[in-house]
């Protein structure tokens, strides 16, 4: 039981620590273009005043933060699913995918330990947290209720997990497999559970400050 906890969190921290700069790094450069969008009079006056003014919203801007945060996780994910992949020449090989700890070798019957089913359960719970963080009241409106949490979960997570495999699928980078929709659509769903928790929680607090 150690040895398989062992293993599943070096591979979770490992898929973590292997995109972490790039993802920074991207994300920031991705946030000069959306001050572009935003603040275009700042435009073409110099590199200089293009960081002085990135660096000040990052400051003052919580908007600006939140946008950061969710650009950077964006970017973990799609290293973790597109970016750092091999080709595959079949990306159909593996349809059913995996549904356990273990993975068996067709050609040896041997198992293997896997912690592909739990990485693939909490790689959409934070990106669902922070698109309801950024975007809550375009999502739900003026009240969040738990069904439309459930649903709105359920929706964005198997969307945004379709998009990706089918991307994997026509770029080949990696397989199409239905566990994975399944796992990243859940894990979404825990995720949209927790952020209306949190909430829920956070609104109680003011109540009673109040």
């Amino acid at each position: 039981m150690k040895t398989i906890i062992g293993k599943i969190t070096i591979d979770i921290l490992t898929s973590i620590y292997q995109p972490f700069w790039f993802a920074i790094l991207l994300s920031i450069m991705t946030m000069f273009f959306y001050l572009y969008v935003k603040c275009p009079e700042g435009a073409g006056k110099g590199w200089k005043a293009a960081i002085r003014t990135w660096i000040d919203h990052f400051k003052r801007d919580r908007e600006f933060r939140k946008k950061y945060i969710l650009f950077f996780y964006i970017t973990m994910v799609l290293f973790k699913t597109l970016i750092n992949r091999d080709m595959w020449m079949n990306p159909l090989c593996d349809v059913w995918g995996v549904w356990g700890i273990y993975r068996y070798n067709t050609v040896t019957g041997q198992r293997i330990l896997t912690s592909e089913c739990i990485e693939n359960f909490f790689l959409l719970m934070p990106y669902i947290v922070l698109m309801f963080w950024n975007f809550e009241e375009k999502i739900f409106g003026k009240k969040v209720y738990i069904g439309k949490i459930i649903l709105k979960s359920i929706q964005i997570a198997f969307l945004s997990s379709l998009t990706i495999e089918l991307l994997q699928l026509f770029l080949r980078l990696g397989t199409f497999q239905i566990s994975d929709l399944f796992f990243n659509t859940i894990g979404g769903l825990a995720g949209g559970i927790i952020y209306f928790l949190v909430n829920a929680v956070a609104e109680r607090i003011r109540q009673i400050r109040n």
